[in-house]
């Protein structure tokens, strides 16, 4: 299989090189078999024999900074706030909704998940929920550790608030009772009080988090030796969520602009160091409506963060604020400052971050883009999975801007599986090559009959593999666990690893996602390589929302150019199937909705 996914992605020659380094593997008594078996007892003795090894290898061993690289964001509706007060309404509300989730959370009355489309009905794994509000990303030197606190903590009885690139620990019980909704309004009204206090301003602290994880670390081993910033890290590491309170950030209000400032804050100057980039779950509220979620992306998927998110808007939608008779304000203790004791060398420090996260900033390529011209209703009628004919046109505006396909990433649960993460659906399939070859090189000598043929033979392909990969069978991660657990034997790396073709097959210079939505609000992320595009995709019935990025910085990409090739592609693929397609005619129809 690996050799099929690569085989139409590399030179000739060097395919060949490949296929005799797999064929030598994969030898009776040779090295993949020893691997193999050890593989097959570390699974008798594990729940799931990939988690770790997968964990530790997406996340965990990474260097590079969280925002843009890692951490996706969901950016919620275009909220129209009268005033401060307004704002501090609605996240007053939201938080209220936050508690109520995580309730149902710790009471494990959230209904299991069940399959749906291929294999509907299957149970889905459960776990990623209990780490959205409980679990935290400590900087290491080489490797990060993923905290996991222990649910319905005493200790998590607080949020922490940004506000001004201050943070406040906002008690969510107080004398043993919970903060009704106007006490947290009132609680949320004197931060926002004390953080525009000057004379008691700390130096923006949050900037370390949007580092890369080895400075970071180092940085944060420079703190702890103070014990009044090793007590402030402590209260952040420990709590249930981080809530920011941004500043109008003076940007053009669109889905482009708001999808930025999730990701990245807009940088020093603006709201980048109102975060805490190392918590799972940072809620932000803009004062000029830019609201949204930032996630630290180890403890769960993008499912997960729908889930949790839809849950919220609906709540702020159905359930009215309640903000009723409350606590007197004179009961309430005034929410503590988290203090920092700095040195010129933390100052310098604090410096450095600033300007790193700004390269960051400018290089972001980004292109949030609705496609108006038809949705997922018209590709359902013609008995196609939306999801694998949108993946063909990624793999149709790909080829249109560089003219080759490349290895793509696409997520595909494998919750079926105790502790379940993704595997990858490779996408750029030797069909999708011919279809998208037919609709170039080749369109004036092909009949629309053979394009349509092209076409139904990529979805098929790109169907089959998706089935393969959220069944358990796909080649990423069996391979990533023959890889690591030789580096554990200690034994010299196969040279299957150290190939130049398997170097190309995890360089995913398209990586890709659905994460539909039922209700108004899309997720978006960073590219994964430096010379790539990452690409979200969000079908409705009558539009397909993409948001696209790439990186300035790379003379290779360029978020507009390849959006109006996937524009281009995706009417033409209409009018392909417009002329052509005749549903009867072909045997495989399956939709995928589980995919994220």
């Amino acid at each position: 299989m690996y050799l099929s996914c690569m085989k139409h992605l590399v030179k000739e020659e060097q395919y060949q090189k490949t296929k005799a380094i797999v064929v030598k593997f994969g030898e009776p008594g040779g090295t993949g078999e020893l691997l193999q078996k050890k593989l097959l007892e570390r699974s008798d003795k594990t729940y799931n024999w990939v988690y770790d090894y997968w964990l530790e290898d997406m996340y965990l061993n990474q260097r590079l900074a969280l925002p843009v690289n890692s951490n996706p964001a969901m950016v919620f509706p275009k909220q129209n706030f009268k005033d401060r007060k307004d704002s501090l309404r609605f996240a007053a509300h939201l938080i209220t909704g936050v508690l109520e989730y995580k309730e149902r959370i710790d009471t494990r009355v959230l209904p299991v998940d069940f399959a749906r489309g291929q294999l509907a009905g299957t149970p889905l794994c459960m776990k990623q929920y209990y780490r959205l509000f409980n679990t935290y990303r400590l900087p290491g030197h080489k490797r990060d550790t993923l905290v996991i606190h222990k649910p319905g903590s005493t200790e998590q009885e607080y949020i922490i608030v940004a506000c001004k690139n201050q943070f406040f620990v906002l008690d969510l019980v107080v004398n043993k009772k919970k903060l009704k909704e106007m006490d947290i309004l009132t609680q949320l009204e004197k931060i926002v009080k004390m953080a525009e206090n000057s004379e008691e301003r700390q130096p923006p602290f949050g900037l370390l988090t949007s580092d890369g994880r080895t400075e970071w670390a180092q940085a944060r081993e420079v703190l702890i030796k103070d014990s009044v910033n090793r007590e402030s890290l402590a209260v952040i590491e420990k709590c249930l969520c981080v809530l920011c309170l941004d500043n109008p950030s003076g940007m053009e209000v669109g889905d482009t602009s708001r999808a930025l400032l999730m990701l990245h804050g807009g940088g020093h100057e603006k709201m980048g160091a109102n975060r805490w980039y190392d918590k799972p779950m940072q809620f932000i509220v803009g004062e000029d409506g830019v609201c949204g979620t930032v996630c630290e992306h180890s403890p769960f998927e993008g499912i997960v963060l729908v889930a949790c998110t839809e849950y919220l808007m609906k709540f702020m939608t159905g359930s009215p604020s309640k903000m009723g008779r409350a606590t007197s304000v004179s009961e309430l203790p005034t929410p503590a400052r988290l203090l920092w004791k700095t040195t010129p060398h933390i100052q310098g420090l604090l410096k450095a971050s600033a300007e790193r996260l700004q390269r960051l900033v400018r290089d972001l390529d980004m292109d949030v883009h609705k496609f108006e011209v038809y949705g997922k209703e018209f590709i359902k009628k013609q008995k196609m999975s939306p999801d694998a004919y949108i993946q063909v046109a990624l793999q149709l505006a790909f080829y249109r801007c560089n003219g080759r396909l490349v290895s793509t990433y696409e997520s595909a649960s494998i919750r079926r599986f105790h502790e379940g993460r993704v595997d990858n659906i490779r996408s750029a399939t030797s069909e999708a090559l011919a279809f998208v070859k037919a609709m170039t090189d080749q369109k004036a000598s092909l009949s629309d009959s053979e394009k349509m043929k092209r076409l139904w033979d990529a979805i098929n392909a790109q169907t089959n593999y998706t089935i393969t990969a959220i069944t358990g069978l796909g080649i990423d991660n069996h391979l990533l666990g023959l890889r690591e657990i030789a580096q554990e034997l200690k034994m010299e790396m196969p040279e299957i690893f150290t190939d130049e073709t398997y170097v190309a097959s995890n360089q995913f210079i398209l990586s890709t996602s659905q994460v539909p939505t039922t209700v108004e609000m899309f997720c978006c992320y960073g590219p994964v390589v430096p010379n790539g595009y990452g690409c979200c995709y969000n079908p409705q019935s009558d539009h397909l929302l993409f948001s696209v990025t790439s990186f300035h910085g790379s003379t290779e990409t360029c978020s507009a150019v390849f959006i109006k090739a996937l524009d281009e592609g995706l009417v033409e693929m209409r009018d392909l199937c417009r002329k052509s397609n005749k549903p009867q005619m072909y045997v495989r129809s399956i939709y995928i909705h589980q995919l994220c």
